[in-house]
């Protein structure tokens, strides 16, 4: 008993660690995420321990930009976790149901419109039946959800200001129903079963 006691307060020393160099990479890049309706700075703390530490979320941390945006194993990951926990409100192409759409380029909350203000709004909740997803998704999770989001993009993509000039000229909007295929190479390597 006292070994796993010793395991799992090892384990939550490494999270607290993860969590503080997670803050201090988003504080020295200047970026400092807010709750989009306070205006609080987040709270990393409460987040789940497991996903805090890839390189996607230390990316993301480091720039405010999501880099799982248009890379195809980000994006079948992200499907799925958006199928499973945001389609509910948000519709299943992303079109809108009881929560606003996020496929076209009207914002609800103008932020959302950056990666950093989307991940705020996704993390910590907005107004209405949009609570935090903390407890629900990890951070990486909510990179893979963001990305397939972005996906669903059908507008113009001149006002996607999230993609990067090369993938703003590569950009097809969404056309719906569209399959992808299992396992392709990437950021996301599929979980292990």
């Amino acid at each position: 008993m006292l070994k796993r006691n010793k395991g799992l307060s090892l384990s939550l020393v490494g999270a607290a660690a993860s969590l503080i160099a997670l803050g201090a990479i988003a504080q020295t890049a200047g970026i400092t995420f807010r709750n989009t309706i306070t205006g609080e700075v987040l709270n990393f703390d409460d987040a789940l321990p497991e996903g805090k530490d890839t390189e996607g979320v230390k990316q993301f941390m480091a720039t405010g930009k999501n880099p799982y945006n248009e890379d195809a194993s980000c994006l079948k990951q992200g499907e799925q976790l958006f199928l499973s926990a945001c389609s509910g409100c948000h519709g299943h192409l992303g079109e809108g149901k009881i929560g606003p759409g996020l496929n076209d380029d009207y914002w609800t909350y103008p932020q959302n419109e950056t990666d950093e203000g989307f991940f705020s709004t996704i993390y910590g909740g907005a107004q209405a039946s949009m609570g935090p997803q903390y407890q629900n998704l990890t951070l990486d999770e909510m990179l893979q959800v963001m990305a397939w989001v972005r996906h669903l993009f059908k507008d113009d993509p001149q006002k996607a200001t999230w993609l990067t000039d090369d993938q703003r000229k590569a950009f097809k909007p969404y056309a719906g129903h569209e399959t992808l295929p299992d396992n392709p190479p990437g950021k996301c390597p599929p979980k292990a079963k």
